[in-house]
């Protein structure tokens, strides 16, 4: 399956400020399979050393911290062939080896000429020990669920994505177009985007393999809770995560610790969420009070919403029938709109440097449900699951703040057009929000 990070590693591989790479990303989300195949598309051979599989590797870093000894060792051992420039060197399940971690400092100063990716644990590695950790050493990248984009590609659907590439204006989008995007869509919302999901729908069309594959990843993760170094966590841990499609099932979708457990607060709960954001299971959306510079200036810490990494854990977690999804519109509409929230805001995360937020007021009630910052101005996204466009929270948030709003953007069924400074993306089109922006920018 294509991946489009691909071109990321290979600007890694070109730059000459190039340092060891820490690729990061949820469990099963193809952090190894993208490196290996990396490493068979643009070097000569790849070395491959997994510290999880091969307990006897880590005895290597144990002894010296001398890169061509290490490296020696390591080639002797595992019969595999490293050459500089020309060998991408894998350090698979890295967190096993901290000293491994710690080694990517020398491989940095004294052997810059070797390739060296490394994949693991995002927690794991987050929480090894901090002696162990090369501060500065090394360059990071991550590694999202699949996006829509890549999940077409996967699905045999090129032509898709060539006619997406090619927006040029903003104008209605043909049927012929339209229609088979917003079914491909719903697809999406069933299998999500961990590639093991995307594999058993776009290459056996079985449903069947595509539950039992998103089922496994969930037990999985719920696995990976134990492995809190607090024990008195796991529970907390297990509570807020098998909470979470009733949090968003809401219509104020606002995270509120009572929906986790009756009489629940804050300061109990709060580092068994935080570890839940930390391993990159969830994303943390706080709320904003105004849209300015530096976004986290205005961040209300008391307010906050969560989302899950990859829509697809989100409709099973929930329980929701894949067969939801020939039903008309409806699996948009499920649970509040929910998924549609999900599925925007994991690809958003994708395309923007700055975490989004959101804006809410009180008496009367009015959300936007998301702000990004591109570039320095902010632009307030409104999603809706449907057609039915009226956008009452948008208008509130121009008549509040008329000089920060150079474009309103709504996300919905709708098709693309521009009306006055409100710029109408159909869902489909969110992997290209940031070029539409820029093209209705123009327009104005």
């Amino acid at each position: 399956m294509e991946r489009l990070i691909i071109n990321k590693l290979r600007m890694w591989k070109e730059s000459p400020y190039r340092k060891p790479l820490i690729l990061k990303g949820v469990r099963q989300v193809g952090k190894t399979w993208i490196l290996k195949e990396f490493g068979r598309q643009y070097y000569e051979n790849t070395a491959y050393f997994n510290f999880d599989e091969n307990e006897e590797y880590r005895q290597f870093f144990e002894t010296t911290k001398d890169v061509e000894r290490i490296l020696q060792n390591l080639m002797l051992a595992s019969g595999q062939r490293i050459q500089p420039e020309n060998t991408l060197i894998i350090f698979d399940e890295v967190q096993e080896c901290p000293k491994a971690l710690n080694a990517l400092k020398y491989f940095c100063e004294n052997a810059p000429q070797y390739h060296i990716a490394c994949a693991g644990s995002l927690i794991g590695i987050a929480l090894s020990k901090p002696a162990s950790f090369p501060v500065g050493k090394v360059d990071f990248m991550r590694i999202d669920p699949m996006t829509f984009t890549e999940f077409l590609l996967a699905n045999g659907d090129g032509n898709l994505v060539e006619y997406m590439n090619s927006i040029d204006m903003i104008a209605p989008i043909p049927d012929a177009f339209f229609n088979p995007l917003c079914e491909k869509l719903k697809m999406y919302y069933v299998t999500g985007g961990m590639p093991e999901s995307v594999r058993m729908w776009t290459e056996a069309r079985d449903i069947t393999a595509m539950q039992y594959a998103l089922s496994g990843i969930i037990e999985s993760y719920e696995r990976d809770f134990a492995k809190h170094p607090d024990t008195h966590e796991f529970p907390k841990i297990s509570m807020i995560w098998k909470s979470l499609p009733s949090q968003l099932a809401r219509q104020n979708k606002k995270f509120l610790y009572k929906v986790v457990k009756e009489g629940a607060r804050a300061r109990e709960y709060e580092d068994a969420l935080q570890w839940l954001v930390d391993a990159g299971l969830v994303h943390k959306i706080y709320r904003s009070t105004a849209p300015g510079l530096p976004v986290s200036a205005y961040d209300d810490l008391s307010a906050f919403k969560i989302y899950l990494a990859d829509v697809g854990v989100l409709r099973r977690l929930a329980q929701l029938d894949p067969t939801a999804f020939g039903e008309g519109n409806r699996l948009f509409t499920e649970f509040m709109g929910a998924l549609t929230e999900n599925y925007v805001l994991q690809t958003l995360i994708t395309q923007f440097e700055v975490t989004p937020r959101y804006w809410t007021q009180t008496n009367p009630p009015y959300e936007v449900d998301f702000l990004i910052q591109r570039g320095n101005d902010i632009f307030p996204i409104e999603v809706k699951s449907e057609t039915n466009t009226s956008s009452r929270s948008l208008k509130k948030y121009k008549e509040l703040f008329p000089d920060k709003v150079k474009l309103r953007i709504r996300l919905s069924l709708d098709n693309l057009r521009l009306d006055d400074d409100v710029l109408n993306i159909p869902l489909f089109l969110t992997d290209q929000i940031d070029r539409l922006i820029g093209m209705g920018l123009e327009e104005l």
